[in-house]
């Protein structure tokens, strides 16, 4: 029988095992499936740990989430297809959850497609080679300290490419006397009440550390760029200034001579696509972009069509584009899909690529990333969803945040998958400091 590898139960590595799941629904005969998660539990970065540095088996952690978060983007732009939130929660929630209950919801589908039987927890996958048309994978069970190797005919990687931080280092920073971290290891803005934080970088995960330690009390936060600014209109006691040049002492002077007094310095930074695990031929090498190189459909590997990466972009879409790319990528190893041969890919990936590199403005990319998930869409026996609604949404869902940044996520949206719109939260986000399921599903008192 056919086997194959997937690495990671996260989002991605959920979607590929719900996608084959679907198929033997349909009656369908699918081939054995191994999924590798070196966490304890399944969700990925969705997974909440305090942990920072090392697990208790000694590897880096995986996790990037935080207290306290809650999403950054409206609920119904990321809902599955085959599982909305409505059924889920059996009640209509508001469009900008905290990160429990996101989670509740990605295990939900899970659970009830009973994908734990495929996953080995506490596996690490040591090293990948591919020799003789398969996989040769070497994995170690942490718990048991045992190292197994095992053959492959495809092989999925689904680890996420958010958890290998770029850590840049500044003049100054070895004699700060005050807290530096990057995003990876923010935890908690508590820590950072009452004290003066500077946040670098113009990332989404910069913007939202900025305001949630504004929101628990630090006494200023000052946002630090690159190239552009985040450019909203911040509120009392935020700034954006250019980017840092030197640390003395507490003090922080930055291109644009601004100087300013710091307690910490929080490196929005970003993440590398890192794959230690994989041999050189197999390895996808970029930077954070709409379509990677190297990647037809942004799925299958130029260079080995048993080899398929998932959720490997910049990202507008998330969970419903994680699963068109699951969905393709499953049609490819049971052979309902024929890649076509190497000139065709190389220009269809040019073709894209070109388009990517044309793109002037954040309204540009959500649209093209809206034709790049609906070109996968169709390739597939995918649910129906509206996409169309999606793009809509998130363009509304920009112009929310230009509008008052602290306010945008008190905002409605509707479902693509029933048609829901979902109620306004009982509490605004600014002053909702509770981030618990419980809490946010509780209706408001009167």
């Amino acid at each position: 029988m056919t086997k194959v590898a997937i690495i990671g139960s996260g989002p991605c590595g959920l979607s590929i095992l719900r996608s084959f799941q679907q198929a033997e629904e349909k009656g369908q005969i699918i081939p054995e499936l191994v999924c590798f998660e070196k966490q304890s539990n399944w969700g990925g970065l969705w997974n909440y740990s305090w942990r920072t540095g090392s697990d208790q088996y000694g590897d880096p952690v995986h996790n990037s989430m935080y207290r306290y978060l809650w999403s950054n983007g409206p609920k119904e732009c990321l809902e599955f297809a085959d599982y909305s939130f409505d059924e889920h929660f059996q009640q209509p929630i508001p469009s900008f959850p905290p990160r429990e209950v996101l989670y509740d919801y990605i295990l939900g589908r899970a659970k009830k497609s009973n994908l734990k039987k495929y996953i080995k927890f506490n596996t690490v996958v040591n090293n990948v080679v591919f020799n003789d048309d398969q996989f040769v994978i070497t994995s170690l069970n942490k718990k048991e300290n045992s190292i197994s190797q095992e053959n492959f005919d495809y092989l999925v990687v689904a680890t996420g490419h958010f958890s290998v931080p770029y850590v840049p280092e500044y003049e100054g920073m070895n004699s700060f006397p005050g807290r530096i971290l990057h995003s990876h290891d923010f935890r908690d803005a508590e820590e950072f009440r009452n004290k003066d934080v500077v946040v670098l970088g113009s990332s989404y995960s910069a913007e939202d550390i900025a305001l949630q330690c504004y929101k628990y009390g630090a006494k200023s936060v000052t946002i630090g760029y690159r190239n552009n600014p985040i450019g909203f209109e911040w509120p009392e006691g935020m700034k954006e200034v250019h980017y840092l040049d030197k640390l003395e002492g507490n003090k922080a002077t930055f291109k644009d001579g601004h100087t300013q007094n710091v307690d910490a310095l929080i490196l929005c930074s970003g993440y590398l696509h890192h794959f230690p695990f994989l041999e050189e031929s197999l390895k996808l090498k970029t930077h954070n972009r709409l379509y990677p190189p190297k990647l037809y459909k942004g799925v299958v590997w130029q260079d080995n069509h048993k080899l398929f990466y998932l959720g490997m972009q910049d990202q507008f879409y998330t969970f419903n584009m994680f699963d068109c790319q699951a969905w393709y990528a499953r049609d490819v190893i049971m052979g309902k899909t024929q890649v076509p041969d190497d000139a065709e890919i190389e220009k269809d990936i040019n073709n894209w690529v070109v388009k990517e590199e044309a793109l002037e403005d954040s309204i540009q990319m959500i649209d093209f990333q809206t034709e790049y998930t609906k070109d996968l869409q169709v390739a597939s026996d995918y649910p129906k969803i509206d996409f169309e609604l999606i793009r809509t949404h998130l363009k509304e869902w920009k112009h929310h945040k230009e509008e008052n940044i602290m306010t945008y996520r008190d905002k409605s949206f509707s479902s693509p998958v029933t048609g829901t719109v979902a109620p306004l939260h009982h509490t605004p986000w600014v002053e909702a400091m509770d981030d618990s399921m419980t809490t946010f599903m509780k209706a408001k008192s009167s």
